[in-house]
């Protein structure tokens, strides 16, 4: 019986075995690919990683920046929107400055009124005070004349009748009358002059100064609103209420670099793709007049002719890394832009794309 059980064991397990050689000896089907690989549809072609971008005359994209720190106390736009050139974007928060900028406006002001009263000059109350100290002094002239008459007279007459003292007084007193009235007089022309000229001068160059100053303070205040400089698109707004933003930009939340505080594009009729040429390939390149590119979208099977625009002639460092070991580390590039119209398809700025540059 022990026999017999052992052997049936044995049975199932050479069966066992069997079956599980024939199964692992099978191989399984491979998964078919997400997508098709682009082709190269030229004899002879180079291939070069692309980037999609706004098409503008220079540059990449727009990236905006504020020139003045603060915190973010709205955010106007929303991204994709579309904006014309001078449209308000981000509001930085401007209340000590807007104090300032109105603090300098009244100082301007001021000095504004000063100069309108320095002009004005003179004030008929100021005349009618001056020609009323002349009238005095003229009646006190003739009151001391007058007197010293009568008192040389009475002397004449008897000179026992007045004495000397008197008449002295009396002759001291016309002497300061007609001073008087030579002050008064004078006193009379200074007020009819109006304001010496020097005062205008020095006043006309405060109200410069202030006006300018408040200039400036007003123009500093309008840098607390980020504008667009062109019309275009809002790509992306990293900067959000409450945020600290700087001339440096924003922090991105998650990379925790600092980041533009809007970046803009153009609008997007048109797009261009800046492709990047391995420099060992740039010898390839046939005469600029004569490039001819195809681009394709990667997960798809959609090819776009592209349009030569410019190249950057300036050799640097490789910015798109494939992670490969085979990769050279100290790989240069040279960037190639085309431009597109874009397709019936869901695109944008900063996607990438496979191009091929047909070869000489």
């Amino acid at each position: 019986m022990r026999n017999k059980i052992l052997f049936i064991v044995s049975i199932l397990g050479l069966t066992a075995g069997l079956l599980s050689a024939v199964l692992l000896a099978v191989r399984a089907k491979p998964l078919p690919p997400v997508f098709t690989p682009a082709q190269n549809p030229y004899d002879q072609g180079i291939y070069a990683n692309g980037i999609l971008e706004s098409e503008q005359a220079n540059g990449e994209n727009i990236n905006l920046y504020p020139e003045v720190p603060g915190t973010v106390t709205q955010v106007l736009v929303r991204e994709g929107q579309t904006v014309s050139r001078g449209a308000a974007l981000v509001q930085i928060e401007d209340s000590v400055q807007r104090a300032t900028a109105a603090q300098q406006q009244a100082q301007a002001d001021a000095a504004q009124a000063l100069l309108e009263e320095l002009r004005a000059q003179p004030r008929p109350e100021t005349l009618e005070v001056s020609l009323a100290q002349l009238t005095f002094a003229q009646a006190n002239l003739k009151t001391s004349t007058d007197e010293l008459a009568k008192q040389q007279e009475s002397h004449a007459k008897d000179p026992r009748s007045v004495s000397r003292l008197v008449l002295d007084d009396a002759a001291n007193a016309v002497r300061v009358a007609k001073a008087n009235l030579a002050v008064a007089q004078r006193q009379l022309d200074l007020v009819k002059a109006g304001a010496w000229i020097y005062d205008l001068r020095n006043q006309e160059a405060q109200l410069e100064a202030l006006t300018k100053s408040a200039a400036a303070a007003q123009a500093l205040l309008a840098k607390y609103v980020i504008r667009a400089p062109v019309d275009g698109v809002i790509l992306s707004v990293p900067a959000a209420v409450g945020s600290f933003v700087s001339p440096q930009g924003t922090v991105e939340t998650y990379t925790q670099a600092a980041t533009p505080v809007v970046v803009m594009g153009t609008p997007q009729e048109h797009l261009a793709v800046r492709c990047y040429v391995d420099e060992i390939l740039i010898s390839k390149l046939p005469v600029l007049e004569q490039i001819e590119a195809t681009m394709f979208l990667r997960g798809t099977d959609v090819r776009v002719p592209l349009e030569f625009v410019r190249v950057q002639p300036y050799v640097s460092p490789k910015i798109e890394l494939s992670n490969e070991r085979t990769e050279r580390v100290d790989l240069r590039v040279l960037p190639l832009v085309f431009r597109f119209k874009k397709p019936d398809l869901a695109i944008y700025p900063g996607q990438l794309v496979d191009v091929y540059i047909k070869s000489k």
